[in-house]
């Protein structure tokens, strides 16, 4: 009966995974999950997000903060109340905790592009919150 355990953590995994994943044919990586010795209550997590040529995400918000840096192409981002911001590789933007994120996408059609993102959130915080239209 040692495959129960199996089981359960890989069930645990997959779902933890896909609830990252808001779509289906972006990749979404957690690199670093842990608690904030000096912060008690609080997580940081370092994320991943590779977008395909033409890709974007759905309109979301998170409940912790972000701060994401473009380490590959170039990405268009825009917040509720600002304008969409055009990112290169090597530059970076901050988002409040509970902003809505109305626009992240690939700003290419031909090349991939690649986001490092920061976070910082309480543990029972969701990561993306898919907004309603």
């Amino acid at each position: 009966m040692k495959i129960l355990p199996v089981l359960a953590a890989a069930l645990v995994l997959t779902v933890s995974v896909s609830a990252l994943a808001h779509d289906p044919s972006e990749k979404v990586t957690v690199l670093q999950d842990h608690p904030l010795k000096n912060v008690p209550g609080k997580k940081a997590m370092m994320i991943e997000v590779d977008y395909k040529p033409g890709q974007s995400s759905i309109a979301h918000k998170h409940d912790g903060t972000a701060m994401a840096y473009v380490l590959e192409g170039e990405v268009i981002s825009q917040v509720k109340g600002e304008q969409a911001v055009t990112y290169k590789k090597g530059q970076f933007w901050y988002e409040p905790a509970g902003s809505e994120h109305l626009v992240s996408k690939n700003a290419s059609k031909s090349k991939p592009a690649k986001l490092l993102v920061f976070m910082v959130l309480s543990p029972d915080e969701q990561v993306l919150i898919p907004l309603k239209n």
